[in-house]
């Protein structure tokens, strides 16, 4: 039998064992601190989250010279195509001369590639690289964010599209307009001044970290199938644009400088030095929609575990709860739910949430609508004509399907335990129908309910 670590138990003791409310302020901050290092510490671990970076590294090599030719050719009707080579060179610098000539390699790459002379089956596998690397991230994102249901084909094309197109033209723009603020007669006029000369000399340290976290904001907050509160993605750019300094340095200086590399791998050392380094950064950019996801979901780290299952119990408050909030809507002539509204207003993952909606979906009492920007859902029929116990009976019979049996058959002494419980159950809720419970939502605080969410 294997014995429990007792450091790993006085651990989960220490961070769970006692209650918060009853702490002092600091103390319950240094908790909760505690908390989100051991679960980003988990997920690192248990979460897959090496496994979604080493798939990326591989997608990465494969798209990211058709990325750029894309980019370049965008950015070219701009008249900003010329900002790639430093970006990419600043972004690649942890790798030392080794990133300067993967640099020039990749720059020549793209200007060789003739994009009018590849035809238009040529072309097409052009996108469809560039497409497959942006759906990838967006499955790794969905992992982090608990999100198992994915975009509708149509929108997630749009939506890539627009990444492609508009993207890089404000990244750059952006780029451009503050080295062109740089050299601006009046800016440098200000800097001559001592106390706003030492202010833009910290901008200037401070500028590579700013720019990387609000690009690193921005695929936080678009790239997941959630609604991502800015001040989580901010959270998570933040500590992620700081690790990845804080990494790029150290890279920089104990793995780029060293020759051990040169000595066993000759000359695909700097190969390898570039997937090390991908790999890294994806990694740390996996890590920081972790914290954006913990910062927006903070009642997740009430556990040890990555993802605690609801019990029974639970998943039939949680449908009745779901169910009797889209009826109540329905009977107010409001607007319908959709799914992050609801697992906002329930401080519950989206996951949990979309598996209840789900499961009240299949059964046929709630339908989904969908327009361009958000998926709803409303009721399928009149609320009088759902039960409540047909409602109980959908969560306790969820999954007995898929396993194309309803397990072993009841020995008569439990047959006569679940005749006395289901007895017990239609006579306690027979004639209680979802109208009654979406009724009472109002008597019984419903409507604050509903408006937290909204």
């Amino acid at each position: 039998m294997t014995q429990p670590n007792p450091i790993a138990a006085r651990l989960q003791d220490l961070l769970w064992g006692s209650d918060l409310d009853r702490m002092p302020a600091w103390q319950a901050r240094f908790v909760w601190l505690g908390r989100g290092i051991h679960a980003l510490s988990r997920d690192l671990h248990q979460g897959q989250l090496s496994l979604h970076a080493m798939s990326l590294v591989y997608t990465t090599l494969l798209s990211l010279v058709p990325l750029l030719a894309v980019s370049f050719s965008v950015l070219k009707g701009f008249g900003v195509h010329n900002q790639i080579e430093p970006l990419l060179a600043n972004a690649l610098d942890p790798l030392g001369d080794a990133g300067r000539e993967i640099t020039a390699q990749l720059i020549g790459f793209v200007d060789r590639m003739q994009v009018g002379v590849l035809g238009s089956l040529g072309l097409a596998m052009l996108l469809y690289t560039v497409i497959s690397l942006i759906q990838k991230i967006e499955q790794a994102f969905n992992h982090v964010w608990r999100v198992t249901e994915v975009r509708p084909f149509a929108r997630r094309f749009t939506q890539y599209l627009s990444v492609l197109t508009i993207g890089p033209v404000l990244f750059f723009s952006a780029v451009g307009l503050s080295a062109s603020l740089g050299g601006n007669p009046l800016v440098q006029s200000v800097m001559q001044l001592t106390p706003m000369g030492e202010l833009m000399k910290g901008m200037r340290i401070l500028a590579p970290y700013l720019m990387i976290s609000l690009t690193f904001a921005f695929v936080y907050r678009f790239v997941p199938n959630t609604q991502v509160r800015l001040p989580s993605a901010l959270a998570g750019a933040l500590v992620a644009g700081l690790s990845w300094e804080i990494v790029g340095a150290v890279f920089a200086t104990f793995m780029a400088g060293s020759t051990q590399y040169t000595a066993v791998y000759s000359s695909l050392a700097i190969l390898v030095l570039f997937m090390i380094w991908i790999y890294l950064g994806w990694l740390i950019l996996l890590l920081g929609a972790s914290v954006a996801f913990y910062h927006q979901h903070p009642e997740l780290l009430a556990s040890p575990g990555r993802d605690p299952e609801l019990s029974v119990r639970l998943r039939e408050r949680l449908a009745l709860t779901i169910a009797a909030r889209i009826a109540r809507r329905h009977l107010d002539g409001e607007p319908p739910w959709d799914r992050e509204a609801l697992a906002k207003g329930l401080k519950l993952p989206a996951r949990d949430i979309q598996s209840i909606l789900s499961l009240l979906e299949q059964s046929g009492a709630i339908l989904r609508t969908a327009d361009e920007t958000s998926t709803t859902y409303v009721l399928a029929r009149a609320p009088e004509g759902i039960a409540i116990l047909d409602i109980l009976e959908w969560v306790r019979r969820d999954g007995e399907a898929e396993r194309g049996h309803a397990g072993p058959s009841p020995e008569p002494a439990i047959q006569r335990i679940e005749t006395a419980i289901e007895t017990a159950r239609k006579e306690g809720l027979d004639g209680l129908g979802l109208r009654d419970l979406a009724e009472g939502l109002k008597v019984e605080g419903g409507g604050s309910m509903a408006g937290s969410a909204k």
